[in-house]
């Protein structure tokens, strides 16, 4: 399995971390020992809103060879959601069987037109924005439609990476990374 962590300036760095530190366990812990990511960026120089430099793998790359993309949220998602150069990069994941946002990351796949027809939630702070992309805007969690798999606000971040990883390896891969975690959520 290949992932491809979406990595943009203004990245809300614990939607990435949150995710990204149970789901590279599966590997880690040889849950799923093949398990293999880049991260993956539109520019070079990607930064939080605070300064902190993230050095990316690939720098606008076809994302369509990977299994799934996974694009957290930040302030730059308000941005990057009308920038038609990027949304055309993100664009080319459009076959790729899994999509997976984290908080505000939702209005990138809504630019996309991924989100057409779906159910879908993002930051609380964001429901209505999503409306404009998405049939379906739901107030929860995480939200599971099939190829599309959202999670709402920044601390939602953990609970979709322990998600995932019962839905890739089951129930005792998910307990024994969450006990390694200390993740009491």
């Amino acid at each position: 399995m290949k992932l491809a962590y979406i990595l943009f300036n203004d990245i809300t760095l614990l939607d990435f971390i949150g995710i990204y530190d149970p789901v590279s366990r599966l590997k880690s812990m040889k849950f799923i020992p093949d398990l293999e990511w880049d991260l993956c960026s539109f520019e070079e120089g990607v930064r939080d809103s605070f300064g902190l430099e993230i050095k990316t793998d690939k720098i606008r790359n076809d994302l369509s060879e990977y299994d799934a993309i996974i694009i957290p949220g930040g302030l730059g998602t308000r941005k990057l959601q009308f920038d038609q150069e990027f949304i055309s990069w993100l664009k080319t994941a459009k076959d790729v069987p899994l999509k997976i946002s984290i908080c505000t990351g939702s209005l990138l796949l809504g630019a996309c037109g991924f989100l057409k027809g779906r159910k879908a939630t993002t930051n609380f702070q964001e429901y209505e924005a999503l409306k404009k992309y998405c049939d379906n805007v739901l107030e929860v969690r995480i939200v599971d439609d099939n190829d599309i798999i959202t999670a709402g606000a920044v601390s939602a971040s953990i609970d979709l990476g322990l998600y995932l990883c019962k839905k890739w390896s089951g129930g005792e891969a998910q307990d024994q990374i969450r006990k390694r975690m200390d993740y009491h959520g």
